[in-house]
């Protein structure tokens, strides 16, 4: 990133929260919505889609490969589908931007097409390791060439006949089950993935909205090779990880009321909530329906005083993207909060457990990081600087601590949050919150 495109934050103390927002398009599903509308026989409209970086990256890919996908307004996607054998060789490196969302599906979808791809992304992505997509896929019959390390980027070869394979994942990834039911859906046979503890099944449900024959359950999907899809309309719900961040800040900031319309409800993607609740929060949902086979409802968010917990950790899978929010709730709650099994959050866009302790105790908190997890004491949070390492969670996080910390809190290197919450600066001050360019 240039000097001329850094961006940083000053956060502090604004008004109590009120009134009623909404939060964009979930980015998991926005980015599967494409992927699916281009790999089917006809023509899909996605209403909901997140404007943000990462998902114009994958929709940008499908075009390198051939897909017409069409732009009406804002928010809103035509995409004119291929077939699951139409796509195109792309005549250049495929940049997946900041999304591991992004490159870890379409490693599996790529590495049954006839054609050489090469993945690619930014400082960031390129940090983060592959090797855990790469090797089920291997064993699938795939051939992907990574630098040391598996890390970015990837080199796809194409022609390759792949297998169904029984897969035991030995790791608690929605990003790794994705990758390989996409490869099985081009194979020959039967693919399934068993996980050690269930993770958010927007693959699958989208698989079956899209016509796919697939069986799933939690911690456990199987499909057959060699299915077609059908193009179908999606509409997005309002993305849960977007709004956990106006959840936190509304719980937190005296005299809040706030209501957040139509949020996804995905049972593997709210650990948060219940998180929350058992720790004083009070959050009521209303308006209960379902968008596209995913359920949702409006989330009406009272300020509420917080105390620590153990979270369990059947909770964490479900949360593993809500890490730095909780992290905060839990430094301006009494008590002591501590969380364990979250050793996934060492290899995000940044290493978060790391990067939250750090900003915590930047600002007076007292924190213990361990291997896979941390122990938070809850207290008074001071004004501080913050370095949020490029991490659009990391930035929005301590944008909301700054609302409740005893003088400024300055943070730098905010431009990724245009990743998954384009336009959440001018959300937040219109909610209440004291933030403002550096």
């Amino acid at each position: 990133m240039t000097a001329s495109q850094r961006l940083d934050w000053i956060a502090s103390r604004g008004a109590p929260l009120q009134g009623e927002i909404g939060i964009p398009g979930d980015k998991s599903i926005s980015h599967r919505a494409v992927m699916l509308a281009a790999l089917a026989d006809g023509t899909s409209h996605i209403d909901g889609f997140l404007e943000g970086a990462d998902t114009r990256a994958t929709a940008a890919i499908f075009a390198q490969m051939g897909v017409r996908i069409e732009a009406p307004s804002p928010s809103r996607r035509i995409v004119h589908g291929v077939g699951i054998d139409g796509l195109r060789a792309p005549a250049g490196v495929l940049d997946c931007g900041n999304a591991g969302t992004g490159m870890r599906l379409l490693s599996g979808l790529l590495a049954g097409q006839a054609f050489d791809s090469v993945l690619a992304g930014d400082a960031s992505l390129s940090r983060r390791p592959m090797g855990r997509v790469i090797e089920p896929l291997s064993r699938m019959g795939a051939r992907i060439e990574a630098e040391d390390g598996g890390l970015p980027p990837l080199r796809i070869r194409g022609g390759r006949r792949l297998h169904g394979i029984a897969f035991e994942s030995p790791v608690a990834s929605a990003q790794v089950k994705s990758a390989v039911l996409l490869a099985g859906l081009q194979a020959e046979g039967e693919t399934s993935v068993r996980e050690p503890h269930p993770t958010r099944d927007y693959t699958e449900r989208m698989l079956s909205a899209f016509g796919a024959d697939i069986e799933f359950s939690p911690g456990f999907a199987r499909l057959r090779g060699g299915q077609r899809l059908r193009a179908v309309d999606i509409a997005v719900p309002a993305d849960f990880s977007s709004a956990a961040f106006f959840i936190v800040a509304a719980t937190l900031v005296p005299g809040s009321m706030l209501r957040l319309r139509a949020v996804g409800l995905n049972p593997r993607r709210t650990g948060l909530l219940a998180a929350l609740r058992a720790m004083g929060a009070d959050i009521t949902e209303e308006r209960h329906a379902s968008h596209g086979g995913e359920p949702v409802a409006d989330l009406v968010v009272r300020h509420a005083s917080l105390h620590g917990i153990a979270v369990p950790e059947a909770l964490v899978a479900d949360m593993i993207d809500e890490f730095p929010i909780l992290a905060v709730a839990a430094a301006c709650a009494q008590g002591t909060t501590v969380v364990s099994g979250a050793a996934e959050l060492r290899v995000k866009e940044s290493d978060r457990i790391a990067a939250m302790a750090d900003g915590l105790r930047a600002m007076g908190g007292q924190v213990e990081t361990r291997p896979d997890g941390v122990r938070i004491e809850g207290g008074a949070l001071r004004g501080g600087t913050i370095a949020s390492l490029g991490d659009h969670r990391i930035a929005m996080a301590f944008a909301v601590a700054g609302q409740l910390a005893r003088g400024d809190v300055a943070i730098a290197d905010v431009a990724n949050v245009a990743t998954s919450f384009p336009g959440f600066d001018a959300l937040a001050r219109q909610a209440g919150f004291g933030l403002r360019a550096a």
